[in-house]
């Protein structure tokens, strides 16, 4: 049952969750801020899960763990209503050019804030690139419920909503070699697609170019001063200040190990989920579960500078 079962006692809680990642803070912020008791039980010895920092090269040199860039920090619907502070929650800081694609023939594909000067350095495409994004980056506001919501819904905006959809259905290749004649348009939307984690010919993918080259036009792409653990602990004050409790080095074998709650979610993966739970999920799902194929892993590389990357691009 583990050690942490001594640090909470007997008391029962509307709601414990299981796993302190972005995902899992944030459901018991919204609980919390509806009056639940909540628990959040955290295996590691920070919260964060994917968004943690930590000094992993020199001391002095905070290195994100996972995550470093987050539009969706500025610009997802949880976020907005969460109004953190930029003095006592979160300074976002903004890069002068939001993205530089390099190539390799030295020169780099640049996204700016604004569609137009992004046109303009796309030199033939910067049409095809203004007719596909600016629609978007003005709609934001009313295409992020609808795009960054939990469930299908009927859209708010349901024209709106289509342009954003048809070329979303689909594929990051095909779209890129619909819409533009350039390697260097092509790379560009292709480096954002790729955040999907996918192959690029599959259906689909571009949405995920879509969704963040809009978001870098109508938000930027900032990173949190100090790293990314400053949005977690952030969450966490929130969740704290409400009367929940976060609790780390607390580890959950199973879900019967639980105090007694009203409900549970859990912020883990899906076969950690299989294991959580043992014979409480049968059948079809817990199928599925256990056959969820991961994605690719991940080389990150992280280094302490002492002067700036010799970037051949001048952007970069």
């Amino acid at each position: 049952m583990g050690d942490w079962r001594g640090r909470i006692g007997s008391r029962g809680w509307d709601a414990v969750v299981v796993g302190a990642g972005p995902n899992g803070l944030a459901a018991a912020v919204t609980l919390s801020a509806a009056g639940w008791s909540v628990l959040v039980l955290e295996a590691g010895a920070t919260p964060g899960g994917g968004a943690r920092t930590a000094e992993l090269t020199l001391p002095g040199f905070h290195h994100d763990v996972c995550s470093a860039i987050h539009p969706l920090g500025v610009g997802s619907p949880f976020f907005r209503q969460l109004r953190l502070d930029p003095v006592a929650d979160v300074e976002w800081i903004h890069s002068p050019l939001v993205v530089a694609h390099p190539l390799d023939d030295g020169t780099a594909a640049e996204l700016h804030r604004s569609v137009d000067e992004t046109a303009h350095a796309l030199g033939r495409d910067g049409s095809a690139w203004r007719r596909l994004f600016g629609p978007l980056a003005r709609d934001w506001d009313a295409l992020s419920e609808d795009l960054l919501g939990p469930v299908l819904h009927v859209p708010r905006h349901p024209f709106k909503m289509a342009r954003f959809g048809l070329p979303a259905l689909l594929s990051a290749r095909r779209l890129a070699e619909l819409a533009f004649s350039t390697p260097r348009a092509r790379a560009l939307f292709a480096g954002l697609a790729a955040h999907s984690i996918l192959p690029l010919e599959k259906p689909l993918t571009a949405s995920f170019g879509l969704v963040l080259g809009t978001a870098g036009h109508a938000l930027g792409w900032p990173l949190p001063r100090g790293g990314s653990q400053r949005i977690v602990d952030a969450l966490v004050r929130r969740i704290e200040a409400a009367g929940g409790v976060v609790l780390t080095d607390a580890r959950v074998t199973h879900l019967d190990d639980l105090p007694r709650a009203r409900a549970v979610l859990a912020d883990v993966t899906p076969r950690q989920l299989v294991a959580l739970a043992g014979d409480r999920l049968r059948g079809g799902y817990r199928r599925r579960l256990e056959r969820y194929r991961y994605g690719p892993g991940v080389f990150k590389l992280d280094i302490a500078l002492d002067g700036p990357v010799p970037w051949t691009a001048a952007a970069c």
